[in-house]
């Protein structure tokens, strides 16, 4: 009976994943707001590389897996960015990839060069597909696909990010293209949905050594639930991260496509990021699933390890911790 419960259950959130939300989700968002936002291109200023994993709602099959590796860093002197984000997404049986080249031209607002606003621009191609050997029911479909079936297309994103020593705020859209492909001759090819992005967070010293760093993430595709991330971490030493998230739906607008009993809770994440060295660093985020799934999933697993190149010659002139 739990194995036919968790079939239902997958096959339920994957339908409502289909119509809603499709972009990969991130519990360490914070750690590298390149995933969410093109215009943090050449925030810390230095060659910055960082990849993760992320294993969701591990325990039920066909959940989502998500992997990624991007590198950033710095050009004319500071005043531009550019960065090189790649993606793999798997969920039941869809299968999408993608890669950005993403510019952001950072304009001064003080003289230090501490305070900047980035406007950013990120082109790229997207691989949507689908598995039709995962997809196994009772009744096959007209057209279900035998094989993989899959289909290339362009696409662009956009962002603007503000950063000083103290506070940051950043706002973005994807799937600026997707949106307007036709992919309805691939019946099990979900429609790509335009995503938008709206974070801000500050940095309160609370000692010498001890920062506080609470944040918001709040995330909205027109389709599915809206969403927010409401984070805090502690920062002891510049070495030593430790905090967590809340994750709960919100109703910002009327959504009358969506059912009126839908749940607004979702997870809990608790997270961790250490410096081994100056220049590497490694993060872990673990969520606890408070919704319908509590019982079904054994949790999610997100793993993040990020490089910084040639730091004794970096033109940082400030820790960056957003």
């Amino acid at each position: 009976m739990r194995r036919i419960l968790q079939i239902i259950t997958c096959l339920v959130l994957l339908s409502n994943l289909v119509k809603g939300q499709q972009d990969g989700q991130f519990s360490q968002y914070m750690f590298n707001g390149i995933y969410i936002n093109p215009a943090y291109a050449g925030y810390k200023e230095q060659l910055n590389l960082h990849a993760f994993y992320r294993n969701q709602w591990t325990g039920i099959e066909g959940s989502p897996k998500t992997m990624s590796l991007a590198v950033d860093a710095i050009a004319n002197d500071g005043n531009v960015g550019l960065a090189l984000q790649i993606t793999s997404d798997r969920l039941g049986a869809q299968r999408n990839e993608s890669v950005y080249a993403n510019y952001a031209y950072r304009i001064r607002m003080n003289a230090e060069g501490t305070s900047r606003l980035a406007f950013g621009l990120g082109l790229g191609a997207v691989q949507l597909g689908v598995d039709g050997g995962l997809l196994n029911p009772n009744d096959p479909e007209p057209h279900q696909p035998i094989g993989v079936q899959s289909t290339i297309l362009p696409d662009a994103r956009v962002g603007v990010y503000y950063a000083d020593e103290r506070f940051y705020a950043g706002l973005s859209a994807d799937n600026l293209i997707l949106q307007y492909m036709d992919v309805d001759k691939y019946a099990f090819i979900a429609q790509p949905k335009p995503h938008f992005y709206l974070t801000a967070g500050m940095l309160l010293p609370l000692s010498q050594d001890v920062l506080l760093k609470p944040s918001f993430l709040l995330k909205d595709d027109r389709g599915g639930p809206t969403s927010m991330d409401l984070s805090a971490f502690v920062i002891l030493g510049e070495k030593f991260w430790l905090g967590g998230s809340y994750r709960t739906g919100l109703k910002l607008y009327n959504k009358s496509y969506l059912q009126n009993d839908l749940s607004t809770l979702n997870s809990a994440v608790a997270a961790m990021q250490i410096f081994p060295s100056s220049n590497l660093r490694v993060g872990y985020a673990y969520d606890f699933s408070i919704s319908q799934l509590q019982g079904y999933s054994s949790g999610t697993h997100e793993i993040s390890i990020g490089y910084f190149f040639n730091r004794k010659n970096t033109r940082m002139l400030t820790p960056r911790y957003f």
